[in-house]
């Protein structure tokens, strides 16, 4: 299951591929007939669907229904579709559909550069919108979707593995590969000691060949990069044993 989806996995000739089975959609629709017509077709497809009724409250519904998907219209009561992709924008990534009658580019380019994913023109077919929707939810959630980015967190101090950089607050270093390993290590058991043969492990598969003094220099880089974010002391020496990381910037976790 992820992300409140429930995902089947199946066979198609000799690849695999991921089937959205139930996805909770959110219509954001004035029109009472278009909406009623588009969750008689979302739940013929499995899926779960939900109406909105109050347009001046779209976001807090929003956070209420957690929607894997969102239907927008661009013509609302109050504010636009515009003003609500944005609003939700904010806070989510979930794939959101504009459908409109406005059939101008200019439109369609607002509705990307708002965040949205596709846009559909009214009148449309229900089977074109349902092929979208289960399309946009494969991207997002099954077969062609990307998988999230890694971080490793201790309080405000941040690792982004894929990317080698760290981050502190509201400031960006970049690492080695092997810095990035050696401080994941470190990361990921805050508070405890993680033993020198674990670090050459993983900094090297076959360290029997590694001279002892060059993990002291790699820690030594890192904790001059820590010292460029303002994280002074951070890493401890445990003499015999290994390395520690305390968090000095804050309270204990």
């Amino acid at each position: 299951m992820r992300n409140g989806l429930f995902c089947l996995r199946v066979t198609v000739g000799n690849s695999i591929q991921g089937v959205i089975v139930m996805a909770t959609i959110l219509i954001v629709e004035d029109d009472a007939k278009i909406s009623r017509l588009l969750k008689e077709h979302i739940e013929k497809y499995g899926h779960r669907a939900v109406i909105t009724e109050d347009f001046s409250q779209v976001l807090q519904q929003f956070q209420r229904v957690a929607p894997d998907l969102v239907l927008m219209d661009v013509n609302l009561p109050k504010y636009d579709g515009f003003y609500w992709c944005r609003q939700i924008r904010s806070i989510s990534t979930c794939p959101i559909l504009f459908i409109s009658a406005r059939e101008g580019k200019m439109d369609q380019v607002m509705a990307l550069e708002n965040g949205a994913d596709d846009y559909i023109t009214k009148p449309f077919h229900y089977e074109v919108v349902m092929a979208k929707i289960n399309s946009s939810l494969r991207r997002a959630y099954g077969a062609y979707a990307k998988p999230a980015e890694r971080v490793v967190k201790v309080q405000d101090l941040a690792l982004y593995p894929e990317r080698l950089q760290l981050s502190f607050r509201d400031q960006k270093t970049s690492l080695t590969h092997k810095e990035t390993i050696l401080l994941e290590a470190l990361m990921e058991n805050p508070m405890r000691v993680v033993s020198r043969d674990q670090l050459l492990e993983r900094l090297w598969s076959d360290h029997h060949f590694i001279d002892d003094n060059a993990l002291n220099v790699y820690v030594a880089r890192v904790r001059k990069k820590l010292g460029e974010l303002g994280v002074a002391c951070a890493i401890e020496t445990v003499r015999g044993v290994g390395y520690m990381l305390k968090c000095t910037w804050g309270e204990n976790p």
